[in-house]
């Protein structure tokens, strides 16, 4: 139950995101390059410092390296075939596979469910993630959650700009940015109920989650931060991957 209750905590802060847009409008650029590079950071050091490690201790080189690879393709495979957005700014938005709503004609609207829908699917392997950690230790599992849900707040700013521009109610954005969180417990319980096989898969999850994570830091969150500000998103990531290097 602990498991799904950090996965929860950090699903849901999307939700944080649309709050701070909604009472505090857009944050400055470098505010935000600063929280995507401390998620960097945190994600970074998870996943070298800690996950490879057990994973490679629960199971093997063979075992680490192939669910490392497997959990990169997957988020891979995601951004070429799911909508998502890249902010390269806090006012602009990059969308791709932008195909798959071809129906909407409200452009803003469109782009905002764009985003909802990529968030959505993406928060799966993050709560998978979490579940494996969990799994390895609940230290491990805490500080999992902690890095996806500081990643999880521009992900909620990035739903709600073109939503409320599209001209939706604060309350549906609200519902729809924290239905989109609720994947990520989701991924959790899935998770924890294959990670009870054995040590071994246990092992290759660990390796799973951290080759997900490098890929969303490397492909989303280094790019995106250095865009809005380098020195904050550098200062962000250096702080945030030796918090992580202390604490874990």
């Amino acid at each position: 139950m602990e498991g799904l209750l950090y996965s929860f905590l950090a699903g849901t802060s999307t939700v944080l995101g649309v709050i701070i847009l909604v009472v505090f409008g857009r944050p400055s650029e470098k505010v935000l390059a600063s929280l995507l590079g401390f998620a960097a950071g945190i994600m970074l050091a998870i996943s070298v410092f800690e996950l490879m490690p057990e994973s490679l201790q629960l199971g093997s080189m063979t075992i680490t390296v192939v669910g490392f690879v497997l959990g990169a393709g997957m988020m891979f495979l995601l951004d070429k075939i799911v909508p998502h957005s890249h902010m390269s700014s806090v006012e602009d938005l990059v969308v791709e596979n932008v195909g798959k709503l071809d129906n909407l004609d409200n452009n803003m609207l469109r782009t905002g469910y764009l985003i909802l829908f990529g968030i959505a699917l993406h928060n799966l392997p993050e709560g998978l993630a979490i579940g494996a950690g969990i799994e390895a230790s609940p230290q491990m599992g805490i500080f999992i959650a902690a890095a996806i849900a500081f990643h999880n707040i521009p992900e909620g700013l990035a739903i709600a700009g073109p939503l409320k521009a599209g001209g939706l109610s604060v309350g549906k954005i609200f519902l729809f940015t924290l239905l989109a969180g609720l994947m990520t417990p989701l991924g959790t319980a899935i998770g924890m109920l294959f990670l009870k096989i054995s040590e071994v898969f246990i092992g290759g999850s660990l390796a799973f989650a951290a080759g997900a994570m490098v890929y969303i830091v490397n492909d989303e969150l280094i790019p995106q931060a250095n865009t809005m500000h380098s020195h904050n998103a550098n200062l962000g990531m250096i702080i945030g991957l030796l918090l992580g290097f202390i604490l874990l």
